[in-house]
């Protein structure tokens, strides 16, 4: 059996080599789908991403799919979240997405254009060769969360919005030895 090589804070977990070997790093466009990974990074703050992967599916009927327009109309269902035990009931991280959904929502351009035109429309390829050289934040990652904050974003600070653009595929932070390097 052949071993493939993968990032090396993937482990042994089957749902977080899913994760990685399906979107982690690949380029997304999808609204709906950038929705649903910025609002799983803002859970994930302070968190461990395998704790919000495990509750994924949880916050998927939660926050309706993270359906933009259902999501945004969600302020009446706050306690509701806040008593469900299979999500993260924090208050703060909860209203925020639903925050977030009415910014995106009332955007001129879609949540897609908006995100990717921040990096030109083209992923930014690093070639860290260890896990440990991979920073949690960046410049880039500092302006675009401050004009996010400034369009209204809530929740948006320079280490969320570096994990959503890892996640999204805005930076390829795979390492050099992984199998997936060289295909994003």
């Amino acid at each position: 059996m052949t071993h493939i090589q993968r990032c090396t804070w993937v482990g042994d977990n089957a749902l977080m080599q899913k994760y990685h070997d399906d979107e982690w790093g690949r380029p997304c466009h999808d609204d709906r789908e950038l929705f649903e990974l910025l609002s799983l990074e803002i859970m994930q703050a302070g968190l461990s991403w395998k704790t919000v992967l495990n509750k994924r599916n949880n916050f998927r009927k939660a926050f309706n799919n993270f359906d933009i327009t259902k999501a945004m109309k969600m302020n009446d269902q706050v306690e509701d979240l806040m008593s469900n035990v299979g999500i993260i009931r924090n208050r703060l991280k909860i209203k925020a997405i639903i925050n977030n959904a009415k910014v995106i929502h009332n955007m001129k351009a879609s949540f897609n254009d908006y995100i990717w035109q921040f990096i030109d429309n083209k992923p930014i390829n690093h070639h860290h060769t260890n896990h440990s050289q991979i920073p949690s934040t960046d410049q880039k990652a500092k302006l675009i969360s401050q004009q996010m904050k400034k369009d209204g974003f809530k929740f948006t600070g320079p280490v969320t919005i570096y994990s959503f653009m890892q996640a999204a595929g805005l930076v390829n932070d795979h390492e050099t030895n992984c199998f997936l390097y060289k295909k994003h």
